[in-house]
This record gives C-alpha cells, structure tokens and sequence, in this order.
C-alpha cells in the first residue's frame, strides 16, 4: 500500500509517502511562503528523488482541517486535482489528528493545540499509550478551558503545535498535573503522519473521491463571523 500524504493546514507544508508501514520520503517547510508555490515543487522533487510513478499510489491523504482557512484550501484543491487527474481515492484526515499521531506510543495524553486567535485554540486530546485513541475529537475552544479540563482529568499531558509558543506562559501558570512540550522535530504536522493515519484510514475504507472532499474549517472565517454580528445588531 503506498498513501502520498499533503499537509498545508499551517504555516507548515509537508508532502510525504508512506509505503507499507515505512516512510519512503518526506519534504516539510515551516516558512512563510505561499502553499500554492511549495507544494508541487516539494512533490515533484520527492517524485524524481525516490523515483516515484504516482499512477502507483492507492490513495492521497490530505489534512482536512480545522487550520488556516486558505492553507486547507490549497491543500484541498492540489489533493483534488492530483485525484481527478489520477483517478485515485482521498483520505480526510483531521488535522489534529494527525498532529496527535507524531507521539504515537506516548505515555502522555496528547494534546494538540493550534492558535485559532483570540485565546482560542484547535484542539483535541489522545490516548497514545496502547495505540490510537480519540479522548477528545478535535473542537475549538478557549485555551484556559482546555487546560481546567486536562487538570481535571488528573493525567499527565504532553503539549504539541503552534499554540505551544503563544500560550505557553498560560499554561504553564495554570495547569496543575506533570507535563510537557513536544521536542522540535515532532512538535508541528507533518505529512509523514497524514500519510500513515491515512493509511490506516483508507484500510478502512474511509475514503472519498476528489469531487467529494472539501476541508473541514470548525469555525467560519473571521470576516464571515463579523458580517454575522452586524447583521444581528
């Protein structure tokens, strides 16, 4: 089986394949660039690198959200185009998910946290230890609630994620269990483990075709919020 994964949700851009349990290549930036101009560059320099015909791949696995609202658009729109035009299937894979799937095997609660502004952030919690384990799916919510939550569950917790360094000084004021924070080479997505969640995924037959699939945002955009409040005034 072998899943070409892409990750856009953040300023990280990731393309990777998994091929029967073991990464074959993986191309990850963490620059303020835009998707549109990375990700088929990335993708094509792993195709020539590991001399990969991508009429070879079973399925492509995209991060489907929640994130930057036009980083899951690019991404969506490059995992489309590449479907329709190889007639292949899409894996969704939640973006927390995915960024909770780097600490596989993990002694801690997992904790993703994404900046979603305004003290808020995108989150979820996992149970690593004895395989993959949704405690909490994937949600928005205020950071402070998060951190009342995880003390009050009374398990020790490991923090991953660019909310890490936007709400660091919060959490560690307030939370009250043993924690800690992801080292650098597994604190941010990666399309590593989109790929390999995808894969599992796509084992179990939840895949989608490229008309089909469109990003999962959790919340309307910023903009669209706003019109809604004015409107309501």
């Amino acid at each position: 089986m072998r899943i070409l994964g892409i990750e856009s949700s953040s300023l990280v851009a990731s393309v990777a394949v998994v091929e029967d349990e073991v990464l074959t290549a993986e191309y990850t930036v963490n620059f303020k660039r835009t998707h549109s101009q990375t990700l088929l560059p990335m993708l094509d320099e792993i195709v020539k690198m590991v001399e990969l015909d991508l009429d070879t791949i079973d399925a492509i696995a995209v991060s489907g959200g929640p994130g930057s609202f036009t980083g899951l658009r690019i991404g969506s729109a490059t995992g489309k185009g590449l479907g329709l035009a190889l007639n292949k299937p899409l894996v969704s894979v939640p973006t927390v998910d995915a960024m909770a799937y780097n600490l596989y095997g993990s002694a801690y609660r997992v904790c993703p946290i994404m900046d979603a502004r305004r003290n808020q952030v995108y989150t979820g919690i996992y149970d690593n230890q004895n395989g993959f384990s949704v405690m909490k799916e994937q949600c928005a919510m205020d950071i402070l609630e998060l951190v009342d939550e995880l003390n009050a569950a009374g398990q020790k917790v490991i923090f991953l994620g660019d909310g890490v360094p936007v709400y660091k000084k919060q959490i560690q004021e307030k939370i009250t269990v043993p924690f800690l924070f992801a080292p650098a080479h597994l604190n941010r997505q990666r399309a590593a483990a989109v790929a390999a969640l995808g894969g599992l995924y796509y084992e179990e037959g939840k895949t989608l075709t490229a008309a089909e699939h469109a990003p999962d945002y959790l919340r309307k955009p910023q903009a669209e919020r706003e019109r809604e409040a004015n409107f309501s005034e």
